[in-house]
């Protein structure tokens, strides 16, 4: 990624410029690590097994995945400011880092020594920490990487994390097809999964310290919720930028058909708990295969990115959807649910990278922290109503949601089209 030209190093100090190889390679090595310990800590896979072997009631199991995902995302208009108030903003990071593999520590103690509604109580609770220090990590990372990568590398480095956090989980999926822990009497394993997990946290933010970042400024750092309304603003008279945040929120299809993909492969083979490792490990194998040509793809034009694996997203949904109306044969076999879940997952990845270096490539400075901010608590908010879109299955077929997501996908593509380019 070191090319001899000058020309790369846009939107970053001559200093900044000087040092990217050595801060790209240790932003890498940070992202991988909290990759690798998300995909063993995954609340959709290893949590969810973890909640069913310590028997613990439903109603914390539909909490899993909100909580983990709006957490991290509501807080972020008043974690913003305290970054704000930071010279060098790679110590929030770091931070986050700590308090998230305490987190999984305390979820593995938890495994070994709770049951019932009090493990299911105690392991949301950590996660609620867990995922607010998810929060802090989000905002700085960007914020980091704005001030230590050049405009037109981001988008790699984003790509290459995730295809190397994309082989990992491949791993992850393995060990759940074998079925280790499968059947709830492996949750000594399980806790030393979960340790592990812990320790690769701990390690990227060792990594995470050693980057070479300038001190930033610190202007609006004043009161956190004050300026954090404020900033609200911005969703009003940045018309672009309010553009940005409604599309990224109807692109959710890409993350939200995926559950409903698992319990259609239930519905029509009865074979989900056996289809779990091939589910993990398709997601797996999509960002290894995908992410680093979404990566480039991004550097070229995020928006793009966004409109193509926003499309694909939404066709993924509304094919498969047609084949299991059209064809009831087809619809019996265990395999073709899978192979959907691999392309959504590719599509997904590109979601995710494309509005990802997107918002970075959107401003420069503290306004590129706010952007992150505002539209990460607006998608948090966004997240838990667009969540509640599995209620409808009480009045409709869980085809009808994948199509109303599909709806979506297709809404959130078309109005990515229509924003302004910034990469390059």
């Amino acid at each position: 990624m070191n090319e001899e030209d000058a020309r790369v190093c846009t939107d970053i100090s001559e200093h900044a410029c000087k040092v990217v190889p050595g801060n790209f390679l240790l932003q890498i090595i940070a992202q991988f690590f909290t990759k690798l310990g998300d995909a063993i800590a995954s609340p959709k896979t290893v949590l969810a097994w973890l909640f069913g072997a310590l028997s613990v009631p439903g109603i914390f199991t539909a909490f899993l995945v909100p909580v983990r995902e709006s957490g991290s995302l509501i807080p972020q208009l008043v974690i913003a400011s305290y970054i704000r108030s930071q010279q060098l903003r790679k110590w929030a990071f770091v931070i986050g880092c700590i308090l998230q593999g305490l987190a999984i520590l305390a979820i593995a103690a938890m495994v070994l020594t709770l049951s019932g509604a009090a493990a299911g109580a105690a392991i949301i609770a950590a996660l609620v920490v867990f995922s607010l220090a998810r929060g802090l990590c989000s905002v700085a990372s960007k914020d980091v990487m704005g001030k230590t990568i050049p405009k037109t590398r981001r988008g790699r480095l984003n790509g290459w994390s995730a295809s190397l956090a994309g082989l990992a989980t491949l791993g992850v999926g393995v060990v759940l097809w074998l079925g280790l822990g499968g059947d709830g009497g492996e949750l000594s394993l399980f806790a030393l999964l979960l340790l592990v997990a812990a320790l690769l946290w701990f390690a990227a933010a060792f990594a995470y310290g050693m980057i070479e970042e300038e001190p930033g400024a610190t202007a609006g750092g004043k009161n956190a919720i004050s300026e954090a309304f404020a900033r609200l603003r911005l969703l009003i008279d940045d018309v672009p930028f309010r553009r940005f945040v409604i599309a990224r929120s109807l692109l959710l299809c890409s993350a939200l058909t995926a559950p409903f993909i698992v319990i259609l492969a239930h519905d029509n083979t009865g074979a989900a708990a056996a289809m779990l490792g091939l589910f993990v490990m398709a997601d797996g194998l999509a960002s290894l295969s995908s992410a680093p040509f979404w990566g480039r793809f991004s550097d070229t034009s995020s928006r793009q990115v966004m409109v193509y694996a926003g499309a694909t997203a939404a066709a993924v949904g509304a094919l498969l959807v047609a084949i299991v109306v059209l064809f009831p044969a087809l619809a019996a076999s265990p395999w073709l649910y899978p192979l959907f879940f691999f392309v959504l997952a590719i599509a997904h990845a590109g979601v995710r990278l494309g509005r990802k270096t997107y918002v970075v490539d959107m401003a420069g400075g503290n306004k590129r922290t706010d952007y992150v901010a505002v539209s990460n608590t607006v998608i948090g908010v966004v997240l838990l109503l667009a969540g509640s879109v599995g209620a409808l299955t009480v009045i409709m077929p869980v085809t009808g949601v994948i199509l109303v997501l599909s709806a979506m996908g297709f809404a959130g593509a078309w109005l990515s089209s229509r924003l302004p380019e910034v990469s390059g």
